[in-house]
């Protein structure tokens, strides 16, 4: 195996074991913005691919003027704000805000802020599960199976950004329907 196969390896592995925190074992007490970024951070690292960050207090500050996540209570931010900026951070790089804001609205229809974060953990886990096993058995094929495997994975990602983007799209176009109880 070459060092590119065992770095991919090794990232798979990691990925396995990667676990959201889980809405309870996120921090009860406010938090400032550095400390924000400083939990994110290692909530986020396995997901940085050049060690520049995904997330700086810029794009916070952003995503609460975008009106995607709710304004801080007295420049503190909750559990509530730790969730939607794990959500963001997963989703922005396969959508666009205004899209993740359209998203998280309409997930917030049908269940609590800790309801949607405990679903959106779970798919994905199933997603990455699907990607590591993707990713052990490229990885044994050298090479050139690693570039097909790229390959794959990003018409993948394309394919399935054009299919949220069109539900998105729709959804945001048709009246809001509302399911009469018997």
């Amino acid at each position: 195996m070459d060092i590119s196969a065992e770095a991919i390896q090794k990232w798979s592995h990691e990925l396995e074991a990667f676990e959201p925190q889980p809405w309870d074992r996120m921090p009860e007490i406010y938090l400032y913005m550095d400390q924000v970024l400083s939990y994110m951070e290692k909530q986020l690292q396995l997901f940085d691919r050049n060690g520049e960050g995904l997330l700086t207090s810029s794009m916070i500050n952003n995503y609460v003027k975008a009106g995607v996540l709710p304004r801080p209570d007295r420049k503190k931010y909750a559990r509530e704000h730790l969730a939607m900026l794990t959500m963001i951070c997963m989703l922005k790089s396969s959508l666009s805000i205004p899209d993740i804001s359209s998203l998280i609205n309409l997930l917030l229809e049908d269940s609590s802020e800790k309801e949607m974060y405990g679903n959106f953990c779970e798919a994905q886990r199933l997603a990455m599960e699907e990607v590591c096993s993707r990713l052990d058995s490229g990885t044994s094929g050298g090479r050139r199976e690693l570039i097909r495997l790229a390959a794959e994975l990003s018409i993948e990602a394309a394919m399935r950004r054009a299919a949220a983007e069109r539900i998105l799209s729709e959804l945001s176009c048709e009246p809001h329907e509302t399911v009469e109880e018997s």
